[in-house]
């Protein structure tokens, strides 16, 4: 069986079990030892233990790969005029995706009206962290201390100095040439850690779930059913729709090759609701098995994990229509835009770990004159819905990263539209071995 069928076989058994446990650990008739065994031993130990220690391994290789990446990407590049144009053509789509991301949430809200028939509680009290202001979010993105940033995890800031790196690495003559060869060294070694992490991952994935769901159950889901229902739609439209029109029509290259290439990296996404976690696989399947040149993959999908958050503002979108219906405010024209500008903008701010979509949700709610206090109306299933988002915003990364190469030329299209590239990942003995 390959890697990506084990994965996704383990999601799935994971689910089952965890609701399996969530029924066992919240019935009545179940003796109190088998309690214990399955909620201390089981999932509040091995399950818990498990899945944070992968997705902790995954993390570890976040801040190597993209600083290899991005100076190998931007040495190669430094010496081409292309370099500018790359940029902001992928800064481009992805404000553009983010856009129409969360435009379609609002549309399909207003339409659909989810919080028209909830009854509000009288007793929220929810306390959201304070979002950091638009000019700070500008400011922070360049480093004082790379160290520091690395350490830090702050991937903007690795981000800057990866580029200056690499570009100093291209002007820098004969130095910068072995300097170049140690990094392309280098990144070959962590792309195997990566396959290594690989190997493992339908343990870490089982236990994650398996975790998640023993605690929340599925019936969290029925409690604000038609909240999360549009949001699923609006995630699933965007994803399958939306990116499938954007890859068809500036490249010409089929949708559906690329959305069956993403299944390992939609595993991957949904098992940790983090993008910066799933940046290794994304940027392994981006270059391996859809053919892009690792000196555009090296920049598109670090800065895409960074800054691309289409299913994020599509919550924030439905959220804030929820919201203001379940508290009978009618939104204006002009909220409507400024949502729109805002969870554009603030999804560039947004870290790529799990959750922290419900904190520029405030910033979102403080702009177009809501509650804040009505995130705690959605808290129950943001969790599951945080997952989702995830997988769709690695789907755009991936998405806008094959157009900006396509149109560059930076592509192998042999490779996209190889079936065997698409199982070349998935088992490790299959490596191809350069010859001389």
């Amino acid at each position: 069986m390959s890697l990506t069928n084990r994965i996704l076989l383990a999601m799935v058994a994971g689910i089952l079990t965890g609701s399996l446990f969530n029924l066992i650990l919240h019935s009545g008739g179940v003796p109190g030892m088998a309690q214990t065994l399955i909620g201390e031993y089981l999932v509040g130990g091995l399950f818990d233990v498990v899945g944070r220690i992968f997705v902790a391994s995954l993390k570890l290789l976040v801040v190597p790969l993209v600083m290899v990446s991005l100076i190998c990407g931007a040495s190669s590049l430094g010496d081409s005029a292309r370099m500018g144009p790359i940029a902001m053509k992928t800064l481009g789509f992805y404000l553009l995706t983010t856009a129409i991301a969360v435009s379609l949430a609002l549309l399909f809200a207003t339409f659909i009206a989810p919080g028209s028939n909830v009854n509000l509680s009288t007793d929220l009290n929810y306390q959201p962290s304070v979002a950091p202001p638009l000019t700070d979010v500008l400011v922070d993105i360049f480093p004082s201390n790379p160290i520091r940033a690395m350490a830090d995890g702050k991937m903007l800031q690795i981000i800057v100095f990866a580029l200056l790196l690499g570009y100093a690495i291209s002007h820098a003559g004969e130095q910068g040439r072995r300097l170049a060869s140690f990094f392309r060294d280098m990144e070959a070694v962590v792309m195997k850690m990566v396959e290594i992490l690989m190997a493992l991952a339908p343990y870490g994935v089982f236990a994650l779930l398996a975790r998640l769901f023993s605690d929340m159950g599925i019936g969290a889901i029925m409690d604000l059913a038609a909240y999360f229902f549009t949001v699923l739609a609006v995630l699933l439209l965007h994803a399958l729709g939306i990116y499938s029109l954007l890859l068809k029509s500036f490249s010409g290259l089929s949708p559906r090759i690329l959305l069956t290439k993403m299944r390992p990296v939609w595993a991957f996404a949904f098992s940790t609701a983090s993008s910066g976690a799933t940046l290794p696989i994304t940027l392994r399947t981006v270059e391996k098995r859809m053919g892009v040149h690792n000196s555009v993959a090296g920049f598109t999908i670090p800065l895409g994990a960074t800054i691309n958050m289409d299913g994020t503002a599509i919550m924030q979108g439905v959220a804030t229509v929820f919201i203001a219906q379940v508290y009978g405010i009618d939104l204006s024209m002009g909220a409507f835009i400024t949502v729109i500008l805002t969870a554009t903008l603030a999804s560039v701010g947004t870290a790529a770990v799990p959750g922290v979509g419900l904190i520029t949700l405030a910033l979102v709610l403080e702009q177009a004159g809501l509650p804040v206090e009505g995130i705690a109306l959605i808290i129950g299933v943001d969790r599951l819905l945080d997952m989702v988002r995830t997988a769709v915003n690695v789907t755009g990364d991936a998405t806008v990263s094959v157009i900006v190469a396509r149109s560059e030329k930076q592509m192998d299209e042999g490779v996209f539209l190889d079936p065997k590239a698409d199982q070349r990942p998935d088992r490790m003995e299959e490596d191809v071995v350069p010859t001389v």
